[in-house]
């Protein structure tokens, strides 16, 4: 459970029904029409601006934002080491019998297994990093859609709301309700986009930011191994992509991890 994402949403959910439940009543916040208008407004126009697929695939993706991060680039570092020492111990066709959770990491050890060239490595391990962020940016895409939308069908509802509050001008005592009810979809709106849409889109963000690291990572160690680097030479490489704080000592790299990657 990743318990940042967890204490800022029930934290905020927390702060806003509280002001709602200390400046009053709490059934002035509730409108039927109006999360008519913004939840099936934006449904409707996500649906109408990208795949069904794209949809369904970001959806299933939202439980990520909850799920602790397992990913560790110092961690990939070790293992990246620990196979330089496989291949020049065993040799390069050793690694072909790597086991790991990691189909990305699998590939790379076929690919040097079968002696493939330099340049074919580099070529096919980027084009895999480069289709794993077009499909996960597909899936950040239909949030930030929907963060758009969200406010816009608020405003939509504020204005319907607007034209029914004005159609009845002639009884005074129903413009102040009438006008809260209106202001009622905005609310709605800004609410999904700021507390939910938004937040979801930067998370998931970032987590492929990381994601992709740690694939960088393996990309240039197979290449480092391809080229039978010195074993204090594929550290140097590798290390550049942490923190120099975080950097552990060449000598306290020991031992092979695992290596679990999310996927959307």
């Amino acid at each position: 459970m990743d318990f940042a994402s967890l204490l800022g949403f029930l934290s905020g959910l927390a702060l806003i029904i509280g002001a709602i439940f200390i400046g009053g009543d709490a059934d002035l916040f509730v409108n039927v029409p109006g999360m008519m208008i913004v939840f099936g407004g934006t449904w409707a126009a996500t649906l109408l601006t990208v795949r069904f697929t794209d949809v369904t695939a970001a959806f299933r993706a939202a439980y990520i934002v909850f799920t602790r991060d397992d990913t560790d680039q110092q961690k990939m570092i070790d293992t990246m080491l620990q196979l330089s020492k496989i291949s020049h111990r065993n040799g390069l066709l050793a690694l072909s019998k790597v086991e790991t959770n990691s189909k990305f990491l699998q590939r790379a050890c076929m690919l040097i297994a079968e002696a493939s060239t330099e340049e074919m490595v580099r070529t096919t391990l980027q084009t895999e990093i480069d289709s794993l962020m077009v499909r996960h940016y597909a899936v950040q895409d239909v949030f930030k859609k929907m963060a758009m939308y969200a406010p816009a069908f608020g405003m939509l509802g504020t204005l319907i709301g607007l034209i029914q509050m004005l159609s009845n001008l002639t009884d005074p005592a129903t413009i102040g309700p009438a006008m809260a009810v209106a202001l009622l979809t905005t609310f709605y709106g800004s609410l999904l986009s700021s507390m939910v849409f938004l937040p979801i889109a930067g998370k998931l963000r970032r987590r492929t930011q990381v994601q992709i690291t740690n694939l960088e990572i393996i990309r240039e160690g197979t290449l480092s191994i391809l080229s039978n680097d010195h074993y204090a030479n594929v550290y140097e490489r590798l290390s550049s992509y942490i923190p120099e704080v975080k950097r552990k000592p060449l000598t306290r790299h020991t031992g092979a991890n695992t290596v679990k990657e999310p996927t959307l």
